[in-house]
Parts: structure tokens; sequence; C-alpha cells
């Protein structure tokens, strides 16, 4: 057989292992937990790092302020260094809304060894434990909850005794690139880290959403978060890492009731999103940069090049291995463009959406090796912290 049939007939083994050997990955029914209402609320305080986030506060703050939860809660908004008037708009939000009570603190500068989120979670995590919560929710700036999410994520912690509970927030999909890109992002997320095998007390596989983490205040102590994540760029997968390897009992699925309000309209605003940490994910390691182009390549672009050189050439085996390998791969992808609403017409488009990906992975590893590194908000992060090497 030529190579086109056999990279055709190894990208489809590949696929076969994907579908029923890794996790269920695609599937899209892991949402929160069978949950019941405790007898007494515990008290939870809610810390948000925020950084020029005018834009987006006034629909995500009150989403927040106005949270129907039965137990004592109240926010803490850390304005790290913003230059429009993020932290008093922030103030003047909570005087329109009123609801749960509102703290806002800035840090200052983080000192060398803190990327800047991490600095500012850490200060609003010091001021949120002198109140002695039983529970913190990590969230976003640009994260909208419904009125309940507080309620339902304590529920889900305290029935099903998790440690650290986190959804996947929906993100926006309003324009073309966002319909091409997000649900693709999500997608390649859950295939790195398996929902189902988060939650599996004893697996190795620990990942967590930044934009909505409810953590138990024991838990974040004896993992010694942030300060053992301070360098991590990728900051919600090291802080999930950490708290599985303290001993914690981790869950992570997709959203209901948590959505993301920031717009991605261009490609160039979601190229940005991807490249200023996909080579931290890889560890900064060429290897792994290596070994990642090939594996997008051989999984996702060969299938439909195979598939038309065997239509073209008349190979059929070349055409039924990369048909059959294309089908599968827009069969996985079609849970996911049914849970953010898009047309299934997408799905086929999934080798373009890959190979974007692929790009943009290079070119964070070029940024990276032109010493400008990770970069998020004005700030450069140019070494990768010395716990994920």
């Amino acid at each position: 057989m030529s190579a086109v049939v056999w990279t055709a007939v190894g990208s489809l083994a590949a696929w076969l292992w994907l579908l029923l050997g890794q996790g269920f990955f695609w599937r899209t029914d892991v949402r929160l937990p069978p949950r019941g209402e405790p007898d007494v609320w515990p008290s939870v305080c809610v810390v948000v790092p925020a950084r020029d986030e005018a834009a987006v506060l006034p629909e995500s703050l009150p989403s927040l302020l106005t949270q129907d939860y039965p137990g004592h809660a109240e926010v803490f908004l850390v304005d790290d260094g913003s230059a429009d008037g993020t932290g008093e708009l922030a103030r003047e939000l909570a005087r329109q809304h009123g609801g749960l009570p509102l703290t806002v603190s800035s840090p200052g500068e983080p000192p060398a060894g803190w990327t800047g989120k991490l600095w500012a979670v850490r200060h609003g995590i010091g001021l949120a434990r002198v109140r002695g919560p039983e529970f913190l929710l990590l969230t976003d700036a640009d994260i909208a909850h419904d009125p309940d999410s507080l309620r339902e994520l304590v529920a889900a912690a305290r029935t099903g005794g998790f440690d650290l509970v986190s959804q996947m927030a929906r993100l926006r999909v309003e324009s073309l690139w966002e319909r091409l890109v997000v649900p693709a992002f999500v997608y390649f997320f859950a295939q790195l880290y398996p929902f189902r095998r988060i939650g599996v007390r004893g697996s190795r596989t620990a990942a967590a959403a930044g934009g909505c983490v409810l953590l138990r205040t024991d838990a974040a102590e004896r993992a010694g978060v942030p300060d053992s994540v301070r360098q991590a760029v990728i900051d919600d997968v090291a802080l999930a890492k950490a708290v599985k390897g303290g001993g914690g009992h981790i869950w992570l699925g997709l959203a209901d009731r948590v959505d993301s309000v920031r717009p991605y309209p261009r490609l160039y605003d979601l190229w940005r999103m991807v490249s200023r940490s996909a080579y931290a994910q890889l560890r900064h390691n060429p290897l792994l940069l290596l070994g990642t182009v090939l594996g997008l390549a051989v999984v996702y672009l060969v299938p439909p090049v195979a598939c038309v050189v065997g239509l073209v050439t008349g190979s059929a085996a070349a055409a039924v291995a990369g048909g059959l390998a294309w089908l599968l791969m827009t069969a996985t992808y079609v849970p996911m463009l049914r849970y953010y609403r898009q047309p299934l017409g997408l799905a086929p488009l999934l080798p373009f959406t890959a190979l974007l990906y692929l790009f943009m992975t290079v070119d964070s590893a070029v940024q990276h090796y032109r010493g400008r590194g990770a970069a998020w908000k004005g700030r450069t992060y140019a070494r990768p912290a010395p716990e994920q090497r």
C-alpha cells in the first residue's frame, strides 16, 4: 500500500481509539452532579481578579452581587492595576444593584516570581480568609452567573464531597470566527483532559476552568494555593493539579448557568487567546511541540486530504480510510456544536479549525523564543514556571 493509504489507516486507528479510549471526551453530558440542599448553607467568599475589565463588568458583576444564596456570601473584587476605572465602576455597580457586600481592593504590582492574575487571587484570598469561609469561589471578571449558580455549586460540592468544583463557562459564539474556533477550543480541551476522568478519585487527570472554580478553603491551604502555582501561566490547570495532588477530590464539567461575556469578534482576538499559553501547555518543550504538530496533522489533516487524494487518484483504500476517519471526527464534534447551539454543518470543517490551532501553537513557540513569552493584559511572562518543567 502507498504512504497515503498507510497514513490514512493510521489516522483512522487513532480516531477509533479517541472515540472509545479517551474517556468519551466528545460527550457533553458531564454537568453538575446530583446534589441536595445542605441543612446549613456554608459561608462563601467570591474572589474576582480584574484588570482593565470596565467593558464587561456591567454584564458580569451584577450577576454575582444578586446571587440567590441562602447562606452568607460576599464578593472581593481585586483591581489588578487597571487603567480604565475598573475599581470605581465596580463600586458604582454595587451602589446601583445592591445585593451581596462588595469589597474592592488593589494588590499593587506583582513581585518577581508571580503572574499578575495569581498575585491578585492571592490578595483576594487573603482578604477573604479573615471572614473564615468554608468555600472560595474564584471567578473571572468576564463571567456572568445565573442567580442560582452559587447555590448549585455549593450544593454539588457538599453532596459529592468535592474539594473543587469547576464549570467550563459557555463562551460567546456570535461572530463568524467565534463559531469556527470557540466550540473547537472546548472540544480540544476536553480531548486533553477528559471530564469523566477528572472526577475519578485516584486518576491522574486534573484540570479546572479558571472562570468558575469553587474551592474548599481548607483544601486550598493543604495544597498551598495559590503560592504553590504562583508562576503558572495556565493557572486553572495548575490549581486543579495542586488540589488533586494534595489528596483533594475535584470535578469539572460543562456549565448550564455560567457564561462568558467577553467578545472575540476577530480571528486576531482568538489567536491571541490561544497562542498566549499554548506553548506553556507543552511545558516549553520543543519535542512536545514537534509531537503536537505531527499529531494534529495526522489526526485532523490527513483524513480529508487522504479522502480527496483517494478520490482523485482512484485509490479506494485511501478514500475509504480517510473518509471514515473524517466521518468519526465529524461525529465526535457534533455534540459540542449542539451544546453551543451552532449549525451542524460546521462539523466537517473541524480540520480547518485544527489547522488554525496548529499555526497558533507554532506561533506561541515562536513568540517564546523571541523572548516575548506568554502575554496577557499588558504583561509578558517570558519564562516557564519551574514547577512545569
